[in-house]
């Protein structure tokens, strides 16, 4: 690539007057920001290119018209008087301070934009320039991360509740169980009596059995229904889907002196998946490698990488420097109600594995080389899926 050389003696050179209007009608026109200026009476004496294509307006149909034509009510009425009150008073409202305002377009459209103002002076005439950057993506990018985290903490409570009413299944179920062996036993025993009142009492018994079977009937269909993990697929970007989970989990990170190295492998073949429940996993286990990183004092780092694994399979790692996972919680690390965490709920890991397991991959642990911990998992490309 040519580089630009510039003597010094070149800078310390005087430009000529109309030397100087090129150039800054060049600056105006290149600049890749709306540029818009006004005079006192707040008509318009400059719109440059950029100007045009974010308002969509030509400078011909814009340049001496008020400003207020590019706003939408209430500023459209009461732009004028702040204009005034500033030449009578001085005081300054928005001069040299940016702020988001709303601005209006040719076909009747509002977007939001950043206004920076500023005054000059233009041959004795007062000049406002006002530079505008549209800020559309930013605010679309910024309402998807609150509804992203919405639905996050919706598939959060409702994959807890999941995975609680799992184990409660498994623990319940066996002393149901023993509940009915004790009744029957009960009501065989009864039935080798003649004793008066004992058709009752089998009575009642058949009731209990019929009760305590009811209730392990409707513990095991909520166990299934949790089990079945219906979701909502559909083919995403692997990677598309880690920026979007660590760009959530990785907020405020910064602050902890914790450095974050991204390895996304190009081409990697879509995936079918529920992008939400995806984004959860990998949130849990970014926030795990945190956690694990607050107990190390030496190089605190979390590594995100995607590659291809198996045929038929995309993998996602999440590793930490930390320092490691303690040997008796390995083997049981994916089981609900394990944790290292003092006021963890070891649920978490739990939950992963359930996400995982719905979308047919696997997911497990092993040894970040250097230490720390990587988790891994696994998860069917889109065109091995639909087969």
């Amino acid at each position: 690539m040519a580089q630009l050389r510039i003597d010094r003696a070149d800078l310390e050179e005087p430009v000529p007057a109309a030397g100087r209007e090129a150039l800054l009608q060049a600056i105006i026109e290149t600049a890749p920001d709306a540029l818009i200026a006004i005079d006192q009476r707040c008509l318009v004496r400059i719109f440059n290119p950029a100007a045009e294509r974010l308002f969509q307006y030509r400078a011909e149909e814009i340049i001496g018209e008020n400003i207020s034509c590019l706003m939408p009510s209430p500023d459209r009425e009461r732009h004028d008087g702040y204009v005034a009150r500033y030449l009578r008073t001085g005081e300054k409202r928005i001069i040299g301070i940016g702020r988001t305002v709303v601005g209006l377009r040719k076909d009747g459209s509002t977007f939001p934009m950043e206004l920076a103002v500023g005054e000059a002076l233009l041959r004795e005439q007062r000049l406002f320039t006002g530079f505008v950057r549209d800020l559309t993506e930013r605010k679309n990018a910024e309402r998807r991360l609150h509804e992203l985290q919405a639905e996050l903490l919706q598939v959060s409570r409702l994959s807890i509740m999941g995975e609680m009413a799992s184990g409660l299944a498994h623990e319940l179920n066996q002393p149901l169980t023993a509940i009915m062996n004790y009744v029957q036993a009960c009501r065989r025993l009864l039935e080798r009596s003649d004793g008066a009142g004992f058709a009752r009492v089998r009575e009642l018994m058949d009731k209990a059995v019929n009760q305590a079977s009811r209730g392990g009937q409707i513990i095991n269909r909520l166990r299934r229904f949790m089990a079945a993990g219906e979701t909502e697929t559909a083919r995403e970007q692997v990677n598309r889907v880690v920026e979007e989970a660590s760009a959530l989990a990785l907020v405020g990170v910064a602050h902890d002196d914790i450095a974050v190295q991204v390895e996304l492998a190009p081409g990697l073949p879509e995936v079918m998946i529920d992008k939400v429940q995806i984004h959860q996993v990998i949130i849990n286990l970014i926030r795990n490698a945190i956690d694990a990183l607050a107990k190390s004092d030496g190089q605190r780092a979390i590594i995100l990488r995607t590659s291809r694994g198996d045929p038929g399979e995309v993998e996602v790692v999440v590793a930490d420097t930390g320092p490691g996972l303690p040997d008796e919680v390995r083997s049981r690390l994916f089981q609900p109600f394990v944790t290292t965490k003092p006021e963890g709920m070891g649920i978490g890991l739990s939950i992963c594995r359930t996400i995982v397991d719905a979308h047919g991959g696997r997911i497990w642990v092993s040894d970040h080389p250097g230490g720390g911990t990587a988790f891994h998992f696994t998860l069917p490309v889109a065109d091995a899926h639909d087969r």
